[in-house]
């Protein structure tokens, strides 16, 4: 009985942690918004940045997102893409200090995009992309801070504007954080061009004075040499005007 005993305990045992494993990896991992450029978002340039909505509920449906701009750096330029089943409306504020982009002041700047789903939205075990043109990114800053909030069908909010900080745990609702590329140098591929020609012409001069130094001394061989044929025509036809005098004295 002792034996049968144990027996089922194991197996009780075993079935408890079996069924703890199954939750375990039932249970879906956790997600966020998130910000991700499409190509390398380099300071004082202009990218095109996906905002990814994963949905984290089993029961409800993502119905609206809005995206907060930065202030503190705005954008001159913000053009979202058409998304099919969501209406997107754009707003736009004063800024506190104009900024000036390509010799023009601008007054005013995108804050936040706002997308509403038409039908379902996102629903449970999907995401979503949003695209979006941006520039002209700053060049006085790292990193680009785009807080959202996300609304689901149940009208739950989850609020996505904890800013990460360096050297801490991850924030329980992270805001969207885009990291900045250094500025392209377009002086680099001019420069390496310039040095090449730079390093060419003394090449080439060193060429074209040999080639001068080999004409100047070929045609200097060549009017000796015609001088040496004159002289030699001269020298021959003397020789032969005196043999002629000789024969007729004799």
């Amino acid at each position: 009985m002792k034996a049968i005993s144990r027996k089922t305990s194991r197996l009780a045992t075993v079935g408890a942690l079996a069924g703890t494993a199954v939750l375990a990896v039932s249970v879906p991992a956790f997600a966020h918004v998130t910000v991700q450029a499409e190509g390398t978002p380099a300071k004082g340039g202009y990218t095109v940045v996906d905002f990814k909505v994963p949905n984290e509920r089993d029961n409800a449906s993502t119905t609206k997102i809005e995206v907060n701009f930065p202030t503190d750096h705005p954008l001159s330029s913000v053009a979202p893409q058409p998304v099919d089943g969501w209406k997107i409306q754009i707003t736009k504020s004063k800024l506190a200090t104009p900024i000036k982009v390509h010799g023009k002041e601008i007054s005013e700047a995108v804050t936040k995009v706002t997308w509403t789903a038409d039908g379902k939205g996102v629903e449970p075990g999907y995401f979503q992309k949003f695209p979006v043109s941006i520039g002209q990114l700053p060049q006085d800053a790292d990193q680009l801070v785009f807080k959202a909030l996300q609304t689901y069908s149940n009208k739950e909010v989850v609020r996505w504007i904890e800013v990460p900080q360096k050297g801490q745990a991850e924030p329980d609702n992270p805001a969207p954080v885009l990291q900045l590329a250094a500025a392209a140098d377009s002086e680099a591929p001019a420069s390496a061009a310039q040095k090449a020609t730079d390093a060419s012409a003394p090449v080439a001069q060193n060429t074209m004075t040999t080639a001068m130094n080999h004409m100047s001394s070929s045609d200097t061989t060549a009017r000796v040499l015609g001088i040496v044929g004159i002289v030699v025509g001269i020298a021959g036809l003397a020789y032969g005007v005196f043999a002629s005098r000789r024969r007729t004295t004799a």
